[in-house]
């Protein structure tokens, strides 16, 4: 593969749309595209940068093609979603027959086969006695339900002023305007405050980050951050917190582990104080650490996981919330009902994506797979802890963070100046243009995250950390 850098970000095709228009300038003129600096597709007479959008047109496997031919390591499995990898046939053949059977029909008081047949299969894979399954469109909206669900439940067991929510800094848990107050990314909720009421804050588990006196204890930095949940609930006091939401491996800031013990401290606490144990394993579930939910891989059962992203590596959009049997007891008699749904939850051609996906996971034995690579995968990305900018790997799995420092030594970060020359100035492009898709972060200390879809292996850990090393050998030329 050959990338021109000087190229990548033109025009790049001569392919249009049904009205005439190029790909390019149609994407620029009516595409709102998410999370995005429009600005840099902007005419530069307009003060814009005069870039063109990146349009990627076919996957295979671990690799994607981009509209001039040009292919790339999908190094973030699109986005943390397609973990039995692009161009599952079997996946779309499934759907397609499903739309021909039956392409819809909501759960609103009725119920469908696939819906009936995932529900079973998921409730099959989650621990204990998490048999409930409820289905929503994505992630955000899984994390919304479960903190409906708390509330609500709450109410009909008689402690009706238990409602607040703990979640961890810098966690990530989605946009909608509940699970955004139990986002823990101030910039990500500025421009919309205020929001839902009830959402507060404990550190999370960056032992690259953690008081000097813990860093060389694992199990000490576990307890120690474990606590400050306990610390929290004692604050708002223990009849108003309804729920703890922890994703296993923390997402936003470069992919967190929870320390030794951490866990297992956190589900004492909320059992000491009837608060509700929310995995949120929108990225860590399928395969992504290992097992088929992350919760089994760091030993502990929680009250509700919600998820999406890997349930149908992404064909097809589809959330779900699991909850224990306990949760769904007041629903049982009389007249209760949540009053909660989505239009497309568990909508068929979705279920349909779903339980073709997890086929392809039984028949490969992907989460196997995982678990015998992942020390490799790790092993192979240290290597790059030679570099200057290199201060930290850390992740499980197939879910990994590298964060990138001024100073090794004392682990100084980059001003906000140095982090967007860094990150947007250089390394977003140099990334893509050595051919290799994954995500500069700095939501957070600055990183680059890595979640490739479950199927590579030695050799494309390999490919993955020569181009890496590639782009940050050169990246201290460019603060």
């Amino acid at each position: 593969m050959t990338i021109y850098p000087a190229e990548v970000w033109e025009p790049s095709s001569d392919r249009h749309t049904p009205t005439g228009a190029l790909y390019s300038q149609a994407a620029r003129d009516h595409l709102w595209m998410h999370f995005t600096r429009h600005s840099v597709f902007e005419d530069p007479s307009d003060g814009g940068l005069g870039h063109t959008v990146p349009i990627i047109v076919r996957g295979e496997g671990h690799r994607i093609w981009d509209d001039r031919g040009n292919e790339y390591i999908d190094g973030l499995a699109g986005l943390f979603v397609t973990n039995v990898g692009h161009g599952r046939t079997e996946i779309a053949d499934a759907m397609a027959a499903q739309a021909r059977e039956l392409a819809f029909f909501p759960l609103w008081s009725y119920a469908h086969p696939r819906a009936i047949e995932l529900a079973e299969r998921l409730a099959s894979h989650a621990p204990g006695d998490l048999n409930r399954v409820f289905f929503t469109t994505g992630g955000g909206e899984a994390v919304e339900t479960a903190w409906k669900l708390a509330k609500q439940y709450f109410k009909l067991v008689g402690k009706p002023t238990k409602h607040k929510v703990i979640s961890r800094s810098i966690a990530y848990h989605g946009t909608p305007q509940g699970a955004l107050a139990i986002t823990g990314i101030p910039a990500a909720k500025i421009p919309f405050e205020p929001l839902v009421p009830g959402g507060f804050r404990v550190p999370n588990t960056n032992i690259y980050r953690a008081p000097e006196h813990l860093r060389d204890d694992e199990k000490a930095f576990g307890r120690w951050a474990a606590d400050r949940i306990e610390e929290a609930i004692l604050f708002e006091g223990p009849d108003t917190v309804a729920a703890v939401f922890l994703e296993p491996v923390q997402n936003s800031g470069g992919c967190f582990p929870p320390p030794a013990g951490y866990f297992e401290r956190v589900r004492e606490i909320c059992d000491q104080y009837d608060v509700l144990l929310v995995s949120d394993e929108v990225i860590c579930a399928f395969g992504r650490i290992g097992s088929m939910f992350a919760c089994t891989d760091f030993g502990y059962v929680p009250d509700i996981i919600t998820t999406a992203k890997g349930v149908t590596s992404g064909y097809a959009p589809l959330g779900v919330m699991i909850a224990h049997d306990r949760l769904f007891e007041p629903f049982r008699s009389g007249t209760t009902l949540f009053p909660h749904g989505y239009t497309w939850g568990g909508h068929p051609v979705s279920c349909a994506a779903a339980m073709a996906n997890l086929d392809i996971f039984e028949r490969e034995g992907l989460t196997d797979h995982v678990k015998r690579n992942a020390p490799a995968f790790r092993a192979t990305l240290e290597k790059l802890l030679h570099l200057p900018l290199v201060g930290d790997v850390r992740g499980a799995g197939y879910f990994y963070g590298i964060e990138l420092v001024k100073d090794k030594a004392t682990r100084q970060t980059f001003d906000d100046g140095e982090a967007e020359r860094l990150l947007r100035g250089y390394l977003s492009k140099a990334l893509f243009d050595a051919g290799i898709y994954c995500r500069a972060d700095d939501r957070g200390d600055p990183v680059i995250q890595l979640a490739p879809p479950l199927t590579i292996g030695q050799a494309e850990f390999d490919d993955i950390e020569s181009r890496l090393r590639s782009v940050l050998s050169e990246a201290p030329d460019h603060l």
